[in-house]
C-alpha cells in the first residue's frame, strides 16, 4: 500500500490543508458516533497546524478527545513536554473545549503501573479518527527510535502503549504502538524541509525497519499513510 503524497508551497498552506483534512475526520467521527478522537505528535513542526486546527469553529470540540502519539516522561511544566506544547498551541480558543488525555502518568520513570494506567486511558478512548505522525532525521517516528530497548515490541506488540528508552531519545518515553496507530481511521505523516524529504526518500527505499523505524509505518498494509510535505 503506497503512501499518498501531498506537496505544498508553504508551511501555512500545509497547515491549513492538514487542518481541513483532520477537521473532516473529526466531523465524520462525531456524525457517526457522537464523539471523535485525535492523536498528535510533538516537536516544533506541528505548531502552525495546531493553531489552524484549534481555531476551527465548525467542530463541536466538546465531543473531541485529544491525546498524544508519544510523550517524553516529563512533567507538563517542562518545556520538553508534548502535553504542554499541545495545550499551548492546539487546545486554545474553540478547541479548549476538547478533552485531553495525557500519556505521562507521574513519577520519575515509566514503571509498569504507570504504563498500565496510560494504556487503560488510551484504550478507553477507542479507535482514533486521525493520528498525525512526525519523523526525525534518524528515521524515527512516534517514539520508535533506532536502538530502542523495546522497539520490536513497539512495532509488533499488542499493547496500546509501551515505554521505550533509546540513545537518541533523551528522556525515557512512552508511545502508542504501531498496532494502535494503524487502527486510526486516518493516518498522516507531517514533515517539512529538504532534509526531511531526503530522509523520506531513504525510508521509502529498501532497508531495515530497525535502522529506520518509520519504514514500519510506511510499509504496513492496514491503513494508507498520507504524507504532507512542504519545503
Amino acid at each position: 500500500m503506497s503512501p499518498i503524497r501531498r506537496t505544498f508551497s508553504s508551511k501555512d498552506d500545509l497547515a491549513a490543508a492538514l487542518a481541513d483534512a483532520v477537521a473532516a475526520n473529526l466531523a465524520a467521527g462525531i456524525a457517526a458516533r457522537s464523539t471523535a478522537a485525535l492523536a498528535v505528535s510533538g516537536g516544533s513542526t506541528p505548531a502552525r497546524f495546531f493553531k489552524a486546527l484549534g481555531a476551527r469553529t465548525d467542530l463541536d470540540w466538546s465531543r473531541v478527545t485529544v491525546t498524544l502519539v508519544d510523550e517524553r516522561w516529563v512533567d507538563e511544566s517542562s518545556d520538553r513536554s508534548n502535553a504542554r506544547l499541545v495545550k499551548a498551541n492546539l487546545l486554545q480558543g474553540p478547541a479548549a473545549a476538547a478533552r485531553f488525555v495525557p500519556l505521562w502518568q507521574g513519577g520519575n520513570a515509566p514503571d509498569p503501573a504507570a504504563i498500565a494506567r496510560a494504556g487503560a486511558a488510551i484504550s478507553a478512548i477507542g479507535p482514533l479518527d486521525a493520528a498525525i505522525l512526525g519523523m526525525g532525521n534518524d528515521g524515527h517516528t512516534a517514539s520508535f527510535f533506532p536502538g530502542g530497548d523495546t522497539l520490536e515490541k513497539a512495532l509488533t506488540g499488542g499493547e496500546p502503549v509501551i515505554a521505550i528508552r533509546a540513545p537518541g531519545a533523551g528522556e525515557p518515553r512512552v508511545t502508542l504502538t504501531l498496532r494502535n496507530l494503524v487502527a486510526a481511521r486516518a493516518l498522516y505523516l507531517h514533515i517539512e524541509g529538504e532534509d526531511k524529504a531526503r530522509v523520506l526518500e531513504e525510508a521509502l527505499a529498501e532497508g531495515s525497519e530497525q535502522d529506520m523505524p518509520v519504514r514500519a509505518v510506511l510499509r504496513q498494509t492496514t491503513r494508507p499513510v498520507t504524507i504532507f510535505w512542504c519545503p
